[in-house]
């Protein structure tokens, strides 16, 4: 055994020399796909002819296909395992066309055997969950939801499923985020459970039956799954998804290795992985389980899908016949944007960013002749960014895929100050829920506690258009969407305390393209330090 591998042998709590009895599977793996079937830019958008031009295209699913079927020969006699670890679902002009049913036609021509069920999944309600259920020839799994008021969903999603390898038993389980239903309008007709429980549950009944190999297939966030590994017994390999992270060994911007080691509660290391997102990579990592089912070995990277690499013919006639019904709409142009728009996931879930300012200022401009002087957008319902040039219909629908409509309502200025708290009180987990401004300024600091006093100063205009203290006793009215009006990424203060609440103006993509091509034409990016972090 070559000395990295001893050590690694040894982190995982085993003897560094292999039984006569080991098993070695190969798992191929990706997560939070989000509909980019065409490859992407570096910046996760759609790839322009420019970027094709200039060799820097990644993903899309035909070369996905074409990587898979390499790898599967690659392997040899090597089992190999294909899963999915949730949010197949929004993103894209495929998805708000197709809602699904092309993902489950290109996941069941590349064999996949397994998919969590993301958060996204229920964008659209449980119909259409339950639609892409019935497509897949897989299982579509989740152990941690309460389907007791939808039972024909309840029969299309199980909590586990055992698939044969080489002779062995593999139990996978699967994980939905229990914050959900705050998440996702589609949601609240079904109950999320606690996942740690959830997968202590199923794990159990998976050994009962004589599994002794285990894969959790989680949606849940890398930091939750660090949490899994150290918690629930009997896990071997966590394969993760939700946090967008990208794990390496080898790339300065990886949030740790791949895998990463955690030392479960029997003393064993758990090897976790996730493959970052938008199918940009095939996450590629094998296992050597000993005769008890305990993993000895664990080691992989994850494949950057680079234009470079081949992609599959017959999967790529596909993708252009699926995609004509959408070329109208993402050609039309309708406006120009002077440099590139900062979209990005990074940025926008933490700070101040050019995309929701450009979001939060549309949203004002189309509701200023009502009174409204506060806008307040999602950083997670920004979901790309925009290149410099002209600006099409399809960039903007990519950027705003949820189709959310403009919501009007009146907070006081105490109300608001605590929608701002809830706004930053997940921030380190790089929840969606992050405040983007119009009409307001905050100060803020992570040192303070969640909910509570992280949020130092807020600024309105008065009268004059001066910056001033925001009066707690004052009525305010605000524009939003309407799913953080209606409750949704944990803004319940909008949903209990509003008054005069319209949530159903025109709809937020209508409002953004009419702030592109009015007097801003050409667009001119910026950020002006509306959102300060104190240190």
């Amino acid at each position: 055994m070559r000395p990295a591998l001893l050590a690694l042998a040894a982190a995982l709590g085993a003897s560094a020399t292999l039984p006569a009895e080991a098993f070695d599977l190969k798992i191929l793996h990706v997560n939070d796909v989000h509909s980019r079937v065409e490859p992407i830019s570096r910046s996760d958008g759609p790839c322009s002819v420019k970027d094709a031009e200039a060799g820097a295209c990644f993903g899309g699913v035909a070369r996905l296909a074409a990587a898979i079927a390499n790898e599967r020969a690659r392997a040899g006699t090597t089992p190999v395992l294909l899963l999915d670890a949730g949010d197949q679902s929004q993103g894209s002009l495929f998805y708000t066309v197709y809602k699904g049913r092309d993902a489950a036609e290109f996941m069941n021509a590349m064999g996949f055997e397994a998919t969590a069920v993301g958060n996204h999944e229920f964008d659209d309600g449980v119909p259409v969950l339950s639609d892409f259920a019935r497509s897949v020839r897989f299982p579509v799994l989740s152990a941690n939801l309460d389907l007791t008021r939808e039972p024909d969903l309840a029969a299309l999603i199980a909590p586990s499923t055992v698939v044969e390898k080489g002779g062995e038993r593999i139990g996978t389980i699967g994980l939905t985020p229990p914050d959900t239903a705050e998440l996702t309008i589609g949601g609240r007709t079904v109950g999320f459970g606690d996942p740690v429980a959830a997968a202590r549950r199923e794990a159990e009944r998976l050994t009962a039956q004589g599994v002794t190999k285990i894969v959790l297939l989680s949606h849940s966030g890398y930091a939750l799954d660090q949490r899994l590994a150290a918690e629930v017994p009997g896990l071997d390999v966590i394969v993760g998804g939700h946090s967008h992270t990208l794990l390496s060994a080898t790339d300065p911007k990886a949030a740790g290795p791949y895998p990463t080691l955690v030392t479960g509660s029997d003393g064993v290391g758990v090897p976790i992985v996730q493959a970052y997102a938008y199918g940009k990579y095939l996450g590629d990592l094998t296992v050597t389980f000993d005769e008890r089912g305990v993993v000895t070995r664990a080691e992989g990277a994850p494949i950057l899908l680079e234009q470079s690499l081949p992609e599959d013919p017959a999967m790529v006639a596909r993708v252009a016949e699926l995609a004509v019904p959408l070329e109208a709409m993402r050609t039309k142009v309708v406006g120009t944007s002077a440099a590139a728009i900062d979209g990005s996931r990074d940025t926008c879930r933490t700070g101040e960013c050019q995309m929701g300012n450009l979001v939060a200022e549309a949203m004002l401009a189309r509701t200023g002749d009502q009174g409204v002087t506060i806008a307040i957008a999602n950083g997670g319902g920004l979901r790309a960014s925009i290149d410099a040039g002209p600006v099409t219909l399809g960039e903007v629908l990519t950027v705003l895929p949820f189709q959310n409509t403009i919501a009007t309502f009146q907070l006081t200025g105490a109300d608001v100050v605590a929608a701002l708290e809830g706004g930053v009180a997940e921030v380190e987990a790089g929840a969606g829920r992050f405040p983007q401004v119009a009409g307001l300024q905050f100060d803020w600091s992570r040192t303070g506690r969640p909910n509570e006093s992280r949020i130092e100063a807020v600024r309105v205009r008065d009268d004059a258009g001066r910056w001033v203290p925001i009066d707690p006793a004052v009525t305010y009215t605000l524009v939003s969407n309407n799913f953080l009006r209606t409750g949704g990424d944990g803004y319940k203060v909008f949903a209990e305390k509003a008054v005069n609440a319209y949530d159903y103006g025109p709809n937020l993509e209508d409002a953004v393209i009419a702030y592109l091509t009015a007097e801003n034409a050409p667009y001119r990016p910026s950020t002006d330090g509306r959102i300060r972090e104190t240190r």
